[in-house]
């Protein structure tokens, strides 16, 4: 007597759940991660081997072909000083130097010791090494 069961089961895996849930995952990350926008204009800035993020009070870029702004407003070279000094009236505030790297130093020097004459604390921001 061969006794047979007439429902046989099914041993193959259905993969159309476990893609569903990837495209979900896949969805949510995307949605609730951070975009990072740069502020300033862009600049080719050197590296160092310590890059620390500090909260900034007023940004500085001086791009390679030496157009000046201040937190993301275009002014002149001679402007700088009067920008810096109405941003950082009646108070100590952080200075952020975006320079490119190509720009000569005495552009760093001098927008660094406008700063540092209006008791700002200046840093200059830079890359990390990869």
């Amino acid at each position: 007597m061969a006794l047979q069961s007439k429902h046989k089961v099914e041993s193959a895996f259905s993969m159309s759940s476990m893609t569903d849930i990837i495209f979900l995952l896949l969805i949510f990350f995307m949605l609730t991660s951070s975009f990072i926008t740069p502020s300033g204009l862009p600049v080719n800035l050197p590296s160092s081997e310590a890059s620390d993020i500090v909260m900034q009070e007023v940004t500085v870029t001086v791009t390679k072909d030496l157009r000046f702004s201040v937190n993301d407003r275009v002014v002149d070279r001679e402007a700088i000083k009067g920008e810096l000094t109405t941003l950082l009236q009646d108070k100590k505030g952080q200075v952020v130097l975006h320079i490119d790297k190509e720009v000569p130093v005495e552009y760093l020097v001098e927008i660094g010791g406008i700063a540092a004459g209006l008791e700002a604390n200046v840093s200059i921001a830079t890359k990390p090494y990869k």
